[in-house]
């Protein structure tokens, strides 16, 4: 039989767990995909250290977070299947586009509180061109990783798509 003191111990460490839970989960240990989830997005975004880190993926939708290093970049890629949504939370970059790989047309600055919206089937990079930590959340629709993704560095996202 466990006595007073453990079972407070024990209360709080389980409220605790709830409270972290309700949140949003320690950061990249939970993705609330598929359940009602209200979030002060600014602030999930601009706390998180972590390169992507997925929190929302449904059936239709995903949102992610990333922080890209100075002089760091999302990389060079496209999504043939869905379109894609970024806002700029924190920072300075360089949005270019274009038809392919190696033809960009569409060359832009932005930084905080800017929107990017990214069509299917364009080739797309976001440069970070600020001396901080560029700090967005993106909206995929359909979902473009696997729910609960973390990469905590560009490498290791690189890594995970065999670039």
């Amino acid at each position: 039989m466990l006595n007073r003191s453990a079972l407070v111990v024990l209360l709080l460490l389980l409220s605790a767990g709830l409270l972290m839970a309700a949140e949003g989960g320690k950061e990249g240990t939970r993705d609330a995909g598929g359940q009602p989830w209200v979030v002060d997005i600014e602030k999930l975004t601009v706390k998180n250290g972590n390169f992507r880190t997925t929190h929302w993926t449904g059936k239709n939708l995903q949102m992610t977070v990333m922080s890209i290093k100075p002089r760091g970049e999302i990389g060079l890629e496209k999504h043939d299947a869905g379109d894609q949504f970024i806002r700029v939370e924190q920072g300075k970059a360089r949005v270019v586009m274009g038809p392919t790989r190696d033809t960009m047309t569409f060359d832009k600055r932005v930084s905080d509180d800017w929107a990017i919206f990214i069509p299917a089937g364009l080739w797309h990079n976001i440069i970070n061109v600020g001396d901080k930590p560029l700090k967005v959340y993106v909206i995929y629709a359909p979902p473009e990783h696997p729910a609960g993704t973390v990469h905590r560095t560009f490498e290791e996202a690189e890594a995970a798509h065999g670039h």
